[in-house]
This record gives C-alpha cells, structure tokens and sequence, in this order.
C-alpha cells in the first residue's frame, strides 16, 4: 500500500497528471464543442516550446558537434514517448539519407512496444542500461531521455547510464523541476499544463514531444549540412515520389532544365547533392564526390572550392 500511496502522491504533483473540474462534464457537450476545446487546447502547445527554444538550440548545437565527428543521436522513452523517438528517428534515412544506425530511437519493451504495451518495462531504469550497452555507447553519442512525466524509470535510466560513459545527455520532459531534466546535462522541460482528459499525455505532452523532437533532428541535419538551404539535397529517392521529390530540389536548386537534371543525376548515381554540385559548381561526377567528402557533406563549402 506504501508503494501505490508514493506513486499517487507523485502523480498528484505532477501539472500533466491534473484534473480539471470545469472539463468534467466534457462528455455532455456538442461534438463540435469537444473538439473546438481540444483545438484550442492544442494551440497553447507551441508557445510552451517556444519558451524553450534557447534550451533547445544549445542542446542542438552540443549534438551536431558530436554527430560531425561520428556521434549517434539515440532517443529513449517508455509508452507515446518512446513510440514518438522511434518515429522521428525512423524517418531520418529517407529525409537526410543518414544510415539507419545513426539515430536510433529505444522504446522500453523493445520493438513490439511500439504496437503493444509491454508490461513493466518503463518502470526498469536497468533494462534501458541494457539496450543501450548492446549498442556499444560511446563518448561522442548524445542520449535524448524523453517522458512527459519526467519520472519515467527507463528514460531517466537511459540518461544516467550515459552519463556514466561520457555520452552528451539531454532530458526531455513535460513537467517543471523533473527528476529527468535534473539528470541530463541538457533539461528541456516543456510545461503544457494539465491535458484535456486527466492524464492522457499523448495529447499536449505528446504534442509537445513531437515538435521539440523535430527540432532536434531537423535542426541538428542542417547544422551538418544535409540541407542547401531549405532543400533537402540529401533526400533518399527510395519510391517515385521521392525520385520525382529529387529532381524537383535539382531544378530549385539550379534552375537548370530538364535533360541536364537527368544527365547530372545519372553522372552522380541519383544524389542529389552531388547533382546539384555538378550542375552549380561545373564538374564532373568523381569531382563532386571528392569535393563534398572533403567539405564533410556541406554543399555550400564544396560548391566554394569547385569555384577556386
């Protein structure tokens, strides 16, 4: 009984675990009611990130540092949280053209978590020291620890295990003063208040989470310069609407005509980068490759010593 009294009186002091009794009679209202208040409800949530944006970029800053010298960006959580890492770790690949082993997202339970919960495996701060040994943590990874709670046992497990082998920590939570931000290096705590149903964090929290995970990831691949401009030259052309999405940032890119996308696109085996390079910089395929690995993937950067 000890252990359930604890855990309310924690779940009690949490903002996103409070009810609210103007909302309590929510399940009376129009639908077009109900979902006027979750609109608006949703709207307060990027003004909270935007409270948090300098925590953010620092925490953005340290990553793409040690990402540019091999570094991994692992995300872990537990529940929506976890499922949201996965998530915006799953779509770097086709985004950015990182390999799959560059961003990782952890969901306590493993991979069915993301479909089923898995019983007690958020609670194990052990079981998240587990999944990442087994990845062979290294001092240049960074290990975002996110749980709309801040009290999650696996997230804050993953932060104090890579602490201990010298990876950059950020911590990502929902609530002020959390055990979780405490742990990390980076504490980014964005506070959205109490959810429309009491309790339900996939909602405002998982909101949240979402958008600061997008900056993270979005922000962290231009200051590695995956992007040329806003351009996503870097883009993996794995379907037809992505291949068509390819020639189509070639001819923003350059402004050049059709024929000569093609031709730039078959000289460089489809990259897009490297096309872009070929048509703005006026070099061959091989050059293109050589100039971009020696300005580490920045196009900017090759694209000035193709004009030296």
């Amino acid at each position: 009984m000890t252990a359930y009294a604890d855990l309310r009186a924690q779940l009690d002091a949490l903002t996103t675990e409070a009810f609210r009794p103007e909302l309590a009679e929510i399940d009376r209202l129009p639908t077009l009611e109900i979902a006027r208040l979750m609109n608006a409800e949703d709207a307060t949530v990027p003004a909270a990130v935007a409270a948090r944006l300098e925590q953010i970029a620092a925490a953005v800053d340290a990553i793409a540092e040690r990402m540019a010298r091999g570094g991994r960006l692992l995300y872990a959580g537990a529940g929506t949280a976890g499922r949201l890492g996965v998530l915006d770790a799953s779509e770097c690949p086709p985004t950015f053209n990182t390999d799959p082993s560059q961003v990782i997202g952890l969901i306590a339970g493993g991979p069915g978590a993301m479909v089923k919960a898995v019983e007690g495996a958020e609670d194990s701060p052990e079981l998240a020291a587990e999944d990442l040994a087994a990845l062979a943590l290294t001092a240049d990874d960074t290990v975002v620890g996110v749980s709309a709670s801040g009290r999650t046992p696996y997230a804050i497990g993953a932060v104090e295990f890579a602490r201990t082998r010298g990876a950059l920590t950020v911590g990502l939570s929902c609530n002020a003063g959390s055990a979780l931000a405490a742990a990390a290096e980076h504490g980014i705590e964005v506070v959205v208040g109490p959810e429309l149903l009491t309790g339900s964090t996939r909602l405002k929290a998982g909101t949240a989470q979402k958008l600061v995970l997008n900056l993270i990831s979005t922000v962290t691949m231009i200051r590695l310069g995956k992007t040329y401009g806003n351009l996503m030259v870097d883009v993996r052309a794995t379907n037809e609407k992505l291949r068509a999405r390819s020639r189509r940032i070639v001819a923003l890119a350059t402004g050049a005509p059709d024929a000569e996308i093609e031709a730039a696109l078959t000289a460089t085996g489809g990259e897009v980068k490297n096309a872009v390079l070929v048509l703005l910089g006026g070099v061959d395929g091989p050059t293109a490759a050589r100039l971009l690995t020696a300005a580490h993937g920045h196009l900017r950067e090759a694209l000035a010593a193709a004009a030296r």
